[in-house]
């Protein structure tokens, strides 16, 4: 009993020693930090589209292109919108719409989507590109796999019925907005500055201004 006592005071104390070390947080490496949106220097606009499409075609599916058009000298705006996605998991490494192991064990445990916007505004010497994902998590009513008592008790809401069928359905319907995933915007923006030579900042700098969403 004696030997049980002293070993249990042995552990205690040995917690309570590296209880400090135990804690602190790892010292923080700061990767390279692309602004966003980040300025690319591009002479034909057709060019630089066509590299935009590639670069998001290989994490989302394109819902719809407004190419940025050189009409008679004027240069106008694009954009880009992607359909939304399904968040790979940790069985999934083929898909990169995780930018890292977090976010794929926590697609993993749970259903998570993303979709993004890519902005283009021109500017003299070249364009702005604004890179937004967000994303979102799945709202049930009840989890899908639950069945007990399922003839006598009902939790899920009353007929939803359309009173005006004419206009935009609401996208985000049975989804939880989760707001931005900076993490997958930096690798798509990455991916972009270096196809046209856009050089990263050495670290993440504070106060740095995020692209609008609206």
């Amino acid at each position: 009993m004696r030997g049980i006592c002293g070993l249990l005071l042995t552990v205690l104390i040995c917690v309570g020693c590296t209880r400090t070390w135990l804690m602190d947080a790892p010292p923080q490496i700061l990767a390279p930090y692309y602004p966003n949106p980040v300025f690319v220097q591009a002479r034909d606009p057709i060019i630089l589209w066509e590299n935009l499409v590639d670069v998001v075609d290989n994490y989302f599916k394109i819902a719809s292109e407004s190419p940025v058009r050189d009409l008679g000298g004027v240069v106008t705006e694009g954009k880009l919108d992607t359909r939304p996605k399904i968040g790979a998991t940790l069985l999934e490494p083929w898909h990169r719409d995780s930018a890292d192991q977090y976010s794929r064990l926590e697609a993993t445990l749970q259903t998570i989507r993303r979709r993004a916007e890519v902005q283009v505004s021109p500017r003299e010497g070249g364009y702005w590109v604004s890179v937004l994902v967000f994303k979102e998590l799945e709202d049930l009513a009840a989890p899908t796999g639950a069945t007990t008592s399922s003839a006598t008790f009902r939790n899920d809401s009353t007929l939803n019925r359309v009173e005006s069928p004419i206009g935009e359905a609401e996208v985000h319907a049975g989804w939880i907005s989760l707001g931005r995933d900076t993490a997958l915007e930096q690798r798509i923006v990455e991916e972009i500055g270096a196809r046209f030579g856009v050089v990263p900042a050495a670290t993440v700098p504070e106060g740095i201004s995020a692209p609008s969403e609206k």
